[in-house]
């Protein structure tokens, strides 16, 4: 038996194919150890000769035609039947693989008999997700945030699917992932997270073609958001955790019409029709326990919308579109060969004050004056302030456009500001390991960016993790074997913190120089003017260096 089957749907990708089919033929498992199966869903452009060529050259290659189903539904369930493989890994037609994915994946699959793998997703269609935030050997949607990630792009024992019976929805059917997922998460014994390494390399069409761009009604669009929550609820007792994972559709697509910054950009009947349909399903298809369970401000966004406050809602995406995140470092300094980052993280209306509560009778209340005013929101209880706070930071690998979680110990509090007004911040310490950060491994040479991410209240905000007034400059250290440059500085007029680190082996004094030259923007301009002065073989290197220190430039 093969070890596994990548199944991918294809239609009219043109093009798509020679630019995904390279990271899928050289996987390192080995092409004796794997296959893959194109579904061509009744292409009407060059697909199906583009395929049949891949085939006719690669003898792990399949390809199979049949007519147009109109979704990438039937084509999947096609692969999965015809698969040779212990596994089943699902790859969109504009999507890639690293070249390595397919042997890590399995591996951890094997050593844990686990019915689903998700490989750490990068790209252009994704963010920052604190699922992959560290490898997970054995976990299950019951105690892991697995709801948060409901593409199919992850890899599947294929007994497990056949067992169950699990298979995609055929036809033009929106949101056909999700509910695959849901049922496959609740019927999995085990799942495993690989985050060490980017697995899936998720990517947006110029031309915008990807099939989840499309547009929608939205009475179709919630129509099928509507029978992916009645499969929650047909796989799950009532009780917190079908509550948990209904919560996620409420929150991400039920409340997205009606908050910032979509229920600023539709008017008129438009905004009113999408208010109809999301207010109808609030309604019916969701228990009280969901909507109970939200942070302050997401509750009342709910509150308003099941009592039918359009206007209200519309004002409060007014207001709430304002509030920024209002971050201090308190201390930052080398430890062990470790950078230690003290921050305190709060927010911050629109006109600069904190974003607060108010105490009353005993009851804490959110902020009166930045909801004065607003219909239904009059003396908004936040009874757990503190339940829903979490935060941490992130170090972005610029050039390769990666995202990684360093140790953190952010702890939510309340802090009193006098009069009975009080904010929440999270405060504490974390650790960047530049050996350690890279899924265990050590940072790859370039520039590496400090962000913050914080959610508080309901209001969820990325900051730069900056420190305006103190631009001194932060020692530079001489990590691991062989050793490498390691710099921290404040960077551009935001004065952000980053983290310049150089090749292994490199860590000469004159290496040094170049690196805290390049990577500071008001002598770079400099720098550029002396390269031209320099002999060409120096001026070749010097330039090399000054890409990978170039926080803001890929291209160099």
């Amino acid at each position: 038996m093969l070890k596994v089957s990548i199944v991918v749907p294809v239609y009219n990708a043109g093009r798509y194919i020679d630019l995904c089919s390279p990271s899928l033929l050289d996987q390192s498992l080995g092409k004796d150890a794997y296959e893959v199966i194109y579904v061509d869903d009744g292409s009407t452009d060059d697909s199906a000769q583009r395929l049949d060529q891949l085939a006719a050259r690669h003898p792990h290659v399949r390809v199979i035609h049949q007519e147009n189903s109109g979704w990438p539904g039937k084509p999947r369930n096609v692969g999965i039947r015809m698969a040779r493989g212990e596994y089943v890994q699902f790859v969109d037609q504009d999507d890639e693989l690293a070249l390595d994915a397919l042997e890590h994946l399995y591996r951890l699959a094997t050593r844990n008999g686990s019915d689903i793998v998700l490989g750490k997703v990068v790209g252009t269609m994704a963010g920052p997700s604190n699922v992959f935030k560290r490898t997970v050997e054995r976990c299950t949607v019951e105690n892991a945030p697995l709801i948060e990630s409901l593409t199919p792009h992850k890899m599947f024992r294929r007994e497990f699917l056949l067992d169950e019976d699990l298979t995609f929805p055929e036809g033009p059917v929106r949101l056909e992932d999700q509910l695959f997922m849901v049922r496959a998460y609740l019927r999995a014994k085990t799942v495993s997270i690989f985050a060490d390494r980017p697995c899936y390399i998720w990517k947006r069409r110029e031309d915008g073609g990807n099939t989840s761009s499309r547009a929608t009604a939205p009475e179709d669009y919630y129509g099928h958001l509507r029978t992916v929550v009645d499969a929650i609820k047909e796989e799950t007792e009532p009780g917190p955790l079908q509550d948990h994972l209904l919560r996620r559709s409420y929150r991400v697509e039920l409340l997205r019409p009606v908050g910032e910054p979509r229920a600023l950009q539709r008017t008129g009947k438009a905004l009113e029709r999408y208010f109809d349909v999301v207010r109808s399903m609030a309604l019916d298809a969701y228990p009280p326990g969901v909507r109970d369970g939200l942070p302050a401000l997401t509750r009342l966004r709910a509150h308003l919308l099941e009592e039918g406050h359009l206007d209200s809602l519309v004002e409060l995406a007014r207001r709430t579109r304002g509030i920024k995140p209002d971050l201090t470092v308190d201390d930052v300094r080398w430890r062990a060969g470790r950078l230690h980052v003290t921050t305190t993280i709060g927010m911050r209306r629109a006109d600069g004050e904190p974003f607060t509560l108010v105490e009353r009778y005993g009851r804490m209340l959110l902020d009166p004056e930045l909801l004065a005013g607003i219909k239904g929101a009059e003396n908004w209880e936040a009874p757990h302030p503190l339940g829903h706070a979490y935060g941490e930071l992130l170090v972005h690998d610029s050039a390769r456009d990666l995202w990684w979680f360093p140790d953190a110990d952010l702890t939510p509090r309340t802090e009193p500001l006098g009069a009975g007004r009080h904010r929440v911040v999270l405060t504490g310490e974390t650790v960047i390991d530049p050996l350690t950060l890279v899924g265990g491994g050590a940072m790859e040479p370039g520039t590496h960016v400090v962000w913050a991410s914080a959610q508080l209240l309901g209001v969820g905000r990325r900051a730069r993790v900056s420190r305006p007034e103190d631009r001194s400059i932060l020692g530079a250290v001489r990590v691991g074997t062989p050793p490498r440059l390691v710099i921290p500085a404040w960077f551009g007029q935001h004065a952000q913190l980053s983290m310049s680190v150089g090749r292994p082996g490199d860590a000469t004094v004159p290496r040094h120089l170049l690196l805290r030259t390049t990577g500071v923007p008001r002598v770079r301009r400099a720098a550029r003017t002396v390269l031209h002065h320099l002999p060409t073989d120096v001026r070749h290197r010097a330039r090399t260096l000054a890409r990978r220190a170039d926080p803001w430039s890929k291209k160099g």
